[in-house]
């Protein structure tokens, strides 16, 4: 037996080298977007009329882009190891979208945060994980959420992962009338491709051929390619050539953040942690949860064996990248790719890893797929979600409603975190009206009136306002 089979305990979960290592380049196509796109929102551009991000006297937009590049692979690729080694998962973790344009829009473009301080405020958040992950409070939280909550998150996951990918291949785009329509396919090539290779990647998994995900992607990539070389496609899809080279030198934002404290007034710098924290948790919970699911790694509860060690690992990911200049890192939706190719163990993660480590050699090499063609891999994986809605109890209505509402607000408000807010405070409502109240934790109240507080200050303005 190898080294990986003993190590990982490759046997003891039904896998092999072989599967992993699929399962890991699976993931990496799925998520390498995001050395090119987590710049891309963090560096402020001033004539893109955005206002925020990161900008450091003396070095251009570009060249702040291609630092935080670099620091984008280096901070995942760490995170990722405390991930294989420690606690043998197969997930990907980088710095989280949407927790990101955060950072960048609101917290220094709106309120005129410092970036040095807002990074002080993630190294916050992390150390803050960090305790509460050691001390086993964030995995009693997270068995505090309701069954139904626990059994919806992949199917709400799911949805999640076919609106990005439907918006990425240009078959859903947003109107201003209904909010999304259908793309203008026909006449978009960049559409018909990705769609043929959607279909030939549902044919390749249909017909049980190991690795169709990534054949699916890469085929989709190499016709794109070619008609991008030959002027069917514009010059603005993304192609190797588009990638501006690496800036290696990150030395104006490793530490950076010990310079931000005391920048800013106490209080909004509390509110700032506890937003970051807030979405953060969640939005790692529900992801582990529904992956979890997925991969049948949750127990007849539903929930998830040392789920400690997983969240150790975005925790330290997160710390780190506070320290070396980028915003919150979270686990990965698209870990769901590598799952459903047969990952179960480190090994797949720790082969993303090393995947987004090579990628420091070429940065092209990270972002050389276009998302017309990785997202392909989300819209698949969403299809297989959604058997998970089987597992609800429908003929229950203090099931049924939390598990609709988990699912259906997910990706109505693109946001995880979001869906699962819906279900947990609607579960304790719920299960009070059907005369049930002993049925419910004291800690499910409390999570549900925690939930609530924090939508009256996230969409009340207070932050905005400060």
């Amino acid at each position: 037996m190898g080294v990986f089979e003993r190590f990982f305990g490759l046997d003891e979960h039904d896998t092999d080298v072989r599967t992993e290592v699929l399962a890991g380049i699976t993931t990496f196509l799925t998520m390498s977007y995001i050395v090119v796109v987590n710049p891309a929102i963090l560096t402020a551009f001033p004539d893109d009329g955005v206002p925020g991000g990161i900008a450091i006297d003396g070095f251009t937009p570009g060249e702040v882009f291609q630092m935080l590049a670099v620091v984008t692979i280096v901070t995942s690729a760490i995170a990722m190891f405390v991930m294989a080694f420690y606690a043998n998962r197969p997930f990907g973790l980088a710095p989280g979208l949407g927790l990101n344009a955060f950072f960048a829009i609101t917290v220094i473009g709106v309120l005129g945060v410092p970036w040095e301080t807002a990074l002080a405020a993630i190294v916050v958040e992390g150390v803050v994980f960090i305790v509460l992950t050691a001390i086993g409070a964030r995995e009693y939280v997270i068995k505090l959420f309701p069954e139904p909550v626990k059994f919806a998150v992949g199917t709400g996951l799911g949805l999640f992962l076919a609106i990005i990918g439907l918006q990425a291949m240009g078959i859903v785009v947003d109107d201003p009338a209904t909010l999304v329509a259908l793309g203008s396919i026909a006449s978009n090539p960049v559409a018909i491709l990705s769609v043929a290779g959607l279909f030939l990647t549902f044919v390749l998994y249909a017909a049980r051929i190991r690795g169709a995900i990534v054949l699916g992607i890469l085929t989709t990539t190499l016709v794109g390619w070619g008609l991008t070389a030959a002027g069917v496609f514009s010059r603005g899809v993304l192609t190797p050539e588009s990638i501006p080279q690496a800036q290696y030198n990150i030395a104006p934002l490793v530490g950076a953040f010990v310079g931000g404290f005391g920048d800013v007034e106490a209080f909004s710098f509390a509110l700032i942690v506890f937003t970051f924290f807030f979405v953060d948790f969640f939005d790692t919970a529900g992801t582990l949860v529904g992956v979890g699911q997925a991969g049948g790694f949750l127990d007849e509860n539903g929930d998830f064996p040392d789920i400690d060690k997983p969240l150790m690992a975005d925790a330290v990911g997160t710390t780190i990248g506070g320290m070396l200049g980028t915003s919150t890192v979270t686990t990965y939706i698209e870990s769901a790719t590598g799952v459903e190719e047969g990952g179960r163990t480190g090994l797949t993660a720790l082969v993303i890893a090393v995947l987004f480590l090579a990628s420091l050699v070429v940065v092209p090499l990270a972002a050389a797929i276009p998302q017309y063609a990785s997202h392909i891999a989300l819209v698949v994986v969403a299809v297989l979600l959604m058997r998970n809605v089987v597992d609800i109890q429908w003929d229950d209505f203090a099931h049924s409603v939390p598990a609709a509402l988990t699912i259906i607000v997910m990706p109505f408000t693109y946001s995880i975190a979001y869906g699962i807010a819906a279900g947990i405070v609607s579960y304790p409502i719920v299960k009070t009206g059907q005369g049930e109240f002993d049925d419910v934790l004291v800690g499910q109240w409390l999570l549900a009136a925690a939930f609530i507080v924090y939508f009256v200050v996230r969409t009340s303005g207070i932050l905005t306002s400060l």
